[in-house]
């Protein structure tokens, strides 16, 4: 079993610095879709990962080479890889129809479902602590769309259809991480998503148009640069977080990033205003992110092994 280094305070950084990426990200991607479509935005994150990580493994020597992966294992890549695209794709296209804050508030259903997969395909237990902070989670999915019921349950509106694509988006991440929990019997989890960063880039290239970062202008430009090494630096400081500090603990403090994306938000709308539009939330609104996030992170918590 793998075991913490005990140096907490390098794990809270790290995990501090995922949420904060993650929290910027929708609002980065927003500003980056008003010059390219979700499918080319997603081929090029995919290829500065592959690249990025394909350098790092080469020097540490780590290169998945020669048919790594059993047949198992090659249909369970093939599960993962297509769900982490259908993931990105999905999120771009939801944030189009709803906003960062909507987005980064849906998402964090993701791990819920990941948690009810694996009560469902490996047999784990909920704890009623976990049960009592999904109720907490849906109470505050109610609070925060509490004046858009008629919008959020209509599919021919922006808001209906951005919220089904949403909670298509988190469905299918918690597939792919289901099948990447069972590759890591297979490859190191650095292997894996090389693997998976490379095996997008062929997938997405018939979709994605790529001369269209020809067009951008310098702020979108610069945020497709941010979103490029967002899945880098991000996805980096969380595995290393995990090396220093639980498992629980760091999720915690990663459903921190709505909070980061209201907050930024407002601040981007203050500095960019024709780039960023400002997003009217109410306190009820900001009541229920709020909620998200406390449910999210009990859930989080409760998952943590009792000690003897």
């Amino acid at each position: 079993m793998h075991s913490t280094s005990g140096r907490w305070r390098l794990g809270l950084a790290l995990a501090l610095t995922t949420a904060v990426f993650w929290g910027l990200l929708p609002i980065a991607l927003e500003v980056t879709l008003a010059g390219m479509d979700a499918w080319t935005i997603t081929w090029y994150r995919f290829a500065t990962a592959a690249v990025a990580l394909g350098i790092f493994l080469a020097w540490r020597r780590r290169l998945p080479l020669r048919a790594p992966l059993t047949r198992r294992g090659w249909v369970l890549y093939a599960v993962a890889l297509l769900c982490l695209v259908a993931n990105y794709v999905s999120y771009l296209l939801s944030l189009e129809l709803t906003s960062p804050t909507v987005a980064q508030v849906l998402i964090q259903l993701a791990p819920m479902f990941l948690l009810f997969g694996g009560v469902i395909v490996f047999h784990e237990r909920f704890a009623p602590r976990q049960w009592a902070g999904f109720a907490v989670l849906v109470a505050g999915l109610l609070v925060f769309f509490h004046d858009r019921f008629a919008e959020v349950f209509a599919l021919q509106t922006r808001l209906g259809l951005g919220v089904a694509v949403m909670l298509f988006s988190a469905l299918v991440w918690s597939v792919y991480a289901m099948a990447q929990k069972q590759l890591l019997t297979q490859l190191a989890s650095g292997q894996v998503l090389f693997l998976l960063y490379a095996g997008a880039v062929p997938l997405l290239l018939p979709p994605a148009q790529l001369a269209q970062v020809l067009e951008l202008n310098g702020l979108q430009l610069g945020m497709l640069v941010f979103c490029c090494a967002n899945t880098v630096i991000a996805y980096g400081c969380f595995a290393e977080a995990l090396e220093h500090w639980e498992v629980s603990r760091v999720s915690a403090v990663v459903t921190l990033a709505p909070i980061v994306t209201v907050l930024a938000m407002q601040g981007a709308a203050w500095l960019w205003p024709a780039g960023v539009p400002a997003e009217s939330l109410s306190g009820w609104n900001l009541l229920g992110a709020s909620l998200v996030v406390v449910g999210s992170m009990t859930t989080a918590l409760a998952a943590q092994p009792r000690r003897p």
